[in-house]
């Protein structure tokens, strides 16, 4: 893993290898609607503006890998949560990066990342 106090961010193969060890817990930070258009196999979705509110139901010993769509938001909570004293890592471009290294999402034959939940910037 990388050095806690430098790097947040992990390559979509190294959280793959996390997540698949079961070491590690994905975490989508997206809204109910996007993670219902495709998400990691497994993970826990809790939206961005809960987690603050839910980080309790994460368990502090292990690894926590989040993503969203592109990597903002969930770079964002990574920061957060380490803040907070949890091993906390964002998955580097997101779902997108996770797919583009021909990672799996469900639903399998949907194959849909959707657009932004996040307003028009």
């Amino acid at each position: 893993m990388s050095d806690p106090g430098t790097d947040t961010e992990l390559a979509p193969d190294r959280a793959a290898e996390l997540i698949r060890a079961g070491g590690a817990a994905a975490v989508d930070v997206r809204n109910p609607d996007e993670h219902a258009a495709g998400h990691i196999a497994g993970d826990t979705p809790i939206p961005f503006d809960q987690l603050g509110a839910r980080a309790g139901e994460l368990d502090r010993g292990a690894p926590v890998v989040l993503y969203c769509r592109s990597g903002d938001r969930s770079g964002a909570a990574a920061q957060a949560l380490r803040a907070s004293g949890f091993d906390a890592y964002s998955i580097a471009g997101g779902l997108l990066g996770w797919t583009e290294h021909g990672l799996p999402i469900e639903p399998v034959d949907g194959r849909v990342i959707a657009p932004s939940g996040l307003p028009p910037a």
